[in-house]
């Protein structure tokens, strides 16, 4: 699995760690910006990247960070076939992959405790969708966004 990484210049350190915890444990990291944390930067463009490569991936997911993961989470949203969600907690990090297969991993640097941070992103990982009703409620998001959005 590749993990698609980006972060703003608010995220740049978390993102940092994150990228030599993720090469340690052996996945392949494509860090997609920001390369250094002068001078600031947006993040919709690096939300929009790192969406896009995730949904051309056959089996990518990804991190996003930046002060609250808010404008992330947001951002990242708009491409068709993302599930990004914001976790600040390990538990969220599990229900957002169990009930919502989520692809998109996104990381308030300011909300999420060093202490914590790896937790997270283990957690992410490591837990598989669990389907059922929860499929059903996939597909039903699926069929807004083809509703809404085209794909391209």
């Amino acid at each position: 699995m590749t993990i698609y990484i980006g972060a703003d210049h608010r995220g740049f350190i978390f993102k940092k760690r994150i990228v030599s915890f993720l090469e340690k444990k052996g996945f392949a990291v494509t860090d997609m910006g920001t390369y250094k944390k002068d001078p600031p930067c947006d993040y919709p463009l690096i939300s929009h990247d790192v969406a896009r490569a995730v949904v051309n991936s056959k089996n990518g997911r990804g991190i996003l960070v930046c002060m609250t993961g808010l404008g992330h989470v947001i951002a990242a949203n708009k491409v068709p076939g993302v599930r990004a969600t914001l976790c600040y907690n390990k538990r969220a990090a599990f229900l957002a992959r169990f009930h919502n297969d989520s692809n998109i991993l996104v990381l308030g640097a300011k909300f999420v405790k060093q202490k914590d941070l790896f937790q997270i992103i283990d957690t992410w990982l490591k837990t598989l969708f669990e389907g059922g009703r929860h499929l059903r409620r996939i597909k039903q998001i699926n069929k807004i966004e083809r509703k809404y959005c085209k794909k391209g």
